[in-house]
């Protein structure tokens, strides 16, 4: 009876196993329920070593800027102290988000919705006086800022780019002769977008010039 089921046990854990490295592989179900987060494999998922934070600004019709988040009675805060605007890693919905704070607040027409990436180094986060162990230097954290997406009055995206993070990999690429010699020589290869599998295609898709 304990051999067997040992023997249960064992192909129940490898069955699971597979099952979790062919949804993760072929990305099927791997978001259907929150209990595949103990089954597909992700440990090694990749942590950013940059921090970013997202402001929606909406730009008036006569030139002056908005703050639109975080809206001027509350903010919800899903998780710990981070508002909830942050948490769109797309900048699909900041827009939306905005569009709740302009519909029940006094202003002039807006002509415009700007979302704004804000990202630097983690290493900021330290608290004092553990940078102080760690660096022979100041503490001056140095942020970068670039345009995420870009929507019209009534919300509409009509501009989208990625993450700063990805933006400077892809440029780093770019840049490179060798590479990109290697990559017009290399395979062909399907390239899927997800959001366009939700249906979402933003009208045009294009990487904001770097900043100044």
């Amino acid at each position: 009876m304990k051999r067997a089921l040992s023997h249960v046990t064992i192909v129940a854990y490898l069955g699971v196993l597979v099952m979790g490295l062919a949804s993760h592989t072929l990305k099927w179900g791997n978001l259907s329920h929150p209990g595949m987060y103990f089954i597909v494999w992700d440990m090694y998922c990749g942590w950013s070593a940059f921090e970013s934070r997202l402001h929606v600004i909406g730009e008036g019709v006569s030139g002056e800027h908005y703050e639109l988040t975080p809206p001027p009675w509350s903010d919800f805060h899903p998780h710990g102290n981070i508002g909830r605007v942050h948490y769109d890693v797309q900048a699909r919905f900041a827009s939306d988000m905005a569009l709740t704070t302009i519909r029940n607040t006094t202003h002039e027409p807006i002509h415009r919705i700007l979302v704004i990436e804000e990202c630097w180094s983690k290493k900021y986060n330290l608290p004092d006086e553990l940078w102080e162990q760690r660096f022979n230097e100041v503490k001056r954290r140095h942020s970068y800022f670039h345009l995420r997406a870009l929507a019209n009055g009534d919300g509409q995206i009509v501009r989208m780019a990625n993450e700063w993070t990805t933006l400077v990999a892809q440029r780093c690429l770019m840049d490179n002769p060798r590479l990109m010699s290697d990559m017009t020589r290399g395979h062909q290869f399907l390239v899927v977008d997800p959001s366009q599998r939700q249906g979402v295609v933003p009208a045009s898709y294009q990487a904001a010039p770097p900043p100044r």
